[in-house]
């Protein structure tokens, strides 16, 4: 399974998950609890893409010099 996969996570969890948590109460960190969610996808979305940039094979350079290969 190609870990590119993981992509999809932020988008269920941004458009799926907002109908589940759509209360403002309780507060977190001062925020509504749909806006800490959507943060928290942000966040996330971040730190997903990285994962998937470092265990792309197309990303490691062979030689050394990955922007001769482009």
């Amino acid at each position: 399974m190609s870990i590119r996969w993981l992509a999809v996570l932020p988008f269920i969890g941004i458009l799926i998950g907002t109908a589940f948590v759509n209360e403002v109460e309780p507060l977190v960190l001062g925020m509504p609890l749909l806006l800490a969610w959507l943060v928290m996808w942000i966040v996330l979305t971040a730190v997903i893409m990285a994962i998937i940039y470092a265990n792309d094979p197309a990303n490691r350079a062979e030689n050394g010099n990955s922007e001769a290969n482009r």
